[in-house]
C-alpha cells in the first residue's frame, strides 16, 4: 500500500482472525480460500489473467533474501550456533541456510521442523523429489500445504539442511503453552515448533549453542485459551 500499488491477498479462510485481521488493516483485498494449496493456486491464476505480479509466501529471491538477515543477527552473536527453523514452504529456512552456509564456509549447521500433519519436504526427500501429500488439521497452520512443483526451496533445503524434524499435534500443544507459562512468549503454532523438537528431543546437536526461531504470534485468543 506504501508503495502505492493494489495488493490482493489469498489466504485460507480458516486462518486465524488475527492473522486475516492484520491483512485487512493493511488495506488488501483478501480472498478467502479453502486452504493454502487453493490459495496458492488461484493467487498464480489471477496473476496470469490480469497481467499481476505474482510473488511467493516461499519461493520467491527476495522473501528468501529476507529471511538469511535472521541467520545473520544469530551468527553475529553466537558464531557456531546450530539454528532450528520451521519449515512450511522453505523459504524462511532457504534463507537462513544460504546466509549461514556463506558464514562458514559451505556448512549451515541448520535444522528443520515440520508438522506430522504437514511434511512435504520429509516425504520429499524420502522419495527423492517433490510429491503431493495429504494434509491434516493443525495449529500450526503457517505450515500446512504441499509445495509448489516449481518452488526453488527444495532443492536449497536438500543440499544445505541435513536434518529435518517432525512433530505431533500434542508436541506442539505442549511448547505453545510452555511458551506462555515459562517465557510469558505467545507464539502460534507455526512459531512454536521448533521449540517442540527440541522438547521431545528429536533435535541433535552437536554440543553448540542452539538458536530457536520463533516465528510469528498469530494465535486466535480462543486457542490460547483452550491451549492454557
Amino acid at each position: 500500500m506504501r508503495a502505492g500499488m493494489k495488493l490482493t491477498v489469498y489466504v485460507p479462510e480458516r486462518a486465524p482472525r488475527t492473522k486475516l485481521d492484520a491483512i485487512r488493516a493493511t488495506g488488501a483485498d483478501l480472498r478467502p480460500c479453502v486452504d493454502y494449496d487453493d490459495a496458492e493456486r488461484r493467487a498464480k491464476e489471477d496473476a496470469k489473467s490480469r497481467d499481476a505480479i505474482y510473488v511467493s509466501p516461499y519461493s520467491h529471491p527476495d522473501v528468501i533474501a529476507g529471511a538469511g538477515t535472521v541467520a545473520l543477527e544469530i551468527l553475529d552473536e553466537q558464531p557456531d550456533a546450530t539454528i532450528v527453523v520451521p519449515i512450511g514452504g522453505g523459504g524462511l529456512i532457504s534463507g537462513i541456510a544460504i546466509a549461514a552456509a556463506a558464514r562458514r564456509g559451505g556448512t549451515s549447521n541448520v535444522c528443520g521442523v515440520e508438522v506430522e500433519a504437514s511434511s512435504p519436504f520429509t516425504h520429499g526427500r524420502a522419495a527423492g523429489r517433490i510429491v503431493t501429500i495429504d494434509v491434516g488439521p493443525t495449529l500450526a497452520d503457517g505450515l500446512a500445504g504441499n509445495l509448489d512443483p516449481e518452488t526453488v526451496t527444495f532443492d536449497i533445503v536438500q543440499k544445505l539442511v541435513p536434518q529435518i524434524a517432525v512433530v505431533t499435534e500434542d508436541e506442539l500443544k505442549t511448547a505453545m503453552a510452555g511458551l506462555v507459562l515459562k517465557e510469558k512468549l505467545v507464539a502460534e503454532g507455526a512459531g512454536a515448533v521448533g521449540v517442540a523438537a527440541l522438547l521431545s528431543r528429536k533435535i541433535v546437536s552437536s554440543g553448540a549453542p542452539v538458536a530457536v526461531v520463533v516465528s510469528g504470534a498469530n494465535v486466535d485468543p480462543s486457542v490460547l485459551r483452550w491451549l492454557l
